[in-house]
């Protein structure tokens, strides 16, 4: 029976320093219920039951859209036209290189030249 007084107490400190924490450090505009200056003593002096409260009333909800939203590749517009815009530089790339090195196999020749090339 110790060992479960014992784990409660435990457990019961450890939601306390936590709504405590969690109370210091929420933003004061986003506060639910009351204002922040007074859910910072309701936690201190009632331990669990201001932190019960403080988690069902006053803490900040979650905004579901303020953080960042994974989305697949093939839903995401701006990931599927930056494909598109690669796959045509890639290609684009391509059709130079070759046009590059269809210059470079046909030498021109000069006057009196009659290999293609100089030697200094």
């Amino acid at each position: 029976m110790v060992r479960v007084w014992l784990v409660i107490g435990v457990v019961a400190a450890l939601l306390y320093i936590y709504s405590i924490v969690d109370c210091a450090l929420a933003e004061r505009d986003r506060v639910r219920g009351l204002p922040k200056a007074a859910w910072v003593p309701i936690v201190i002096v009632f331990p669990l039951i201001g932190a019960i409260l403080w988690f069902a009333i006053g803490r900040p909800r979650r905004d579901r859209q303020a953080g960042p939203r994974t989305v697949a590749p093939d839903d995401d517009p701006d990931f599927l036209r930056n494909l598109e815009r690669d796959r045509q530089q890639q290609e684009r790339i391509r059709r130079l290189e070759r046009e590059l090195s269809d210059l470079d196999d046909t030498p021109k020749k000069k006057s009196g030249d009659t290999d293609g090339r100089r030697d200094a």
